[in-house]
């Protein structure tokens, strides 16, 4: 899986002119999930968003973790994600899963969310065309990739 993490002070996806999910201080998540991914990559990169210590401290200094501060999250499906570029233009998106394996695992991702923070995530929809809007913090935006744990 790789997760692109933004923490913002206000998150909306809208499908269809309805809000499917918004928060407020947190982290917005694009999810992208290949074929290659698990539940256990799932289960490892929500315990590693829940605890990274992105969000300032009494002294500005990032101390705090997203359960440490009460934040929220919004998780979006991004298949984009996994686009490969080596070749010619046109991105190939062959390494992210199919629905059917993708869905599965993107529910899980939500679900291993909630457990480590204690609440409900909001998300978008997934496979729909969305409209993300965003305040970007800091801006402070990490990537992770559980392939390749950095």
């Amino acid at each position: 899986m790789r997760a692109v993490i933004q923490r913002v002070s206000k998150a909306k996806v809208t499908v269809e002119g309805k809000v499917s999910g918004q928060i407020e201080d947190g982290v917005m998540i694009l999810l992208g999930v290949e074929s290659a991914d698990t539940v256990e990559d799932g289960q490892w990169l929500a315990r590693k968003i829940c605890q990274l210590r992105i969000f300032g401290d009494d002294t500005g200094k990032m101390n705090l973790s997203l359960v440490d501060c009460g934040g929220e999250a919004l998780v979006v499906s991004q298949f984009t994600l996994h686009a490969r570029v080596k070749k010619g233009t046109r991105p190939s998106f062959e390494r992210s899963a199919p629905p059917d394996t993708a869905i599965p695992l993107y529910e899980a991702f939500i679900k291993a969310m909630e457990t480590n923070l204690g609440k409900a995530a909001q998300t978008g929809q997934f496979g729909a065309m969305m409209e993300v809007s965003l305040v970007n913090d800091g801006p402070v935006t990490i990537v992770i990739d559980t392939k390749n744990r950095e």
